[in-house]
């Protein structure tokens, strides 16, 4: 996708009105004003709130299929890869993927391509794991581990301890190689 500048400081200053005001305080008046643009140049780019947001939800998803190609041709494994992005990174992606959901959940402003844009990260992930593990219960452990782990960070839901979080991990990697060195020996 081609980006402009422009388009890139209206998604980023959407992004902060998100995590900082969450959804109710994104209006096109707001966001065009933290991009420092006019509420006509914002209108050039995003015709709509639900275009705004369809928007950042596009460039995450780009940004996760490059998670999802380094998942799947790294030396670190999707399992592995997936476990470790199941706790967001900072207290600002937390905030933001909080705002996405609860956007979500509010069916206010979200268009159908991003609900669906969404659900095929999801759905991803879960091919992923099922394609590399070879063990469809094993690989549905393993996601709904890194889903659990991800909806209680963002939720702001106490967390496990880390080297729980750490044993569990190494656990569920261990499980994982075996039931893959399964599948490659049986050749399914």
């Amino acid at each position: 996708m081609i980006t402009s500048p422009t388009r890139d400081r209206i998604l980023d200053a959407l992004q902060d009105i998100l995590i900082e005001e969450g959804n109710s305080g994104v209006t096109l008046e707001s966001v065009a004003a933290a991009a420092g643009v006019s509420k006509g140049g914002l209108l050039y780019h995003f015709p709509s709130k639900s275009d705004m947001l369809t928007g950042l939800v596009r460039r995450l998803a780009e940004r996760a299929e490059d998670e999802f190609r380094a998942a799947a041709e790294g030396e670190e494994g999707v399992v592995r890869a997936f476990l470790r992005t199941s706790v967001p990174e900072s207290a600002e992606e937390t905030e933001l993927f909080w705002s996405i959901i609860a956007a979500l959940r509010s069916k206010e402003d979200i268009s159908p391509e991003s609900r669906e844009l969404i659900r095929h990260l999801f759905q991803e992930w879960s091919r992923l794991l099922h394609d590399e593990v070879g063990d469809p219960v094993l690989a549905e452990m393993i996601r709904l581990v890194g889903d659990g782990l991800y909806l209680t960070t963002i939720a702001g839901l106490p967390q496990p301890d880390p080297d729980t979080v750490r044993q569990l991990t190494e656990r569920l990697v261990e499980q994982s190689d075996a039931a893959s060195a399964r599948k490659h020996r049986h050749g399914t």
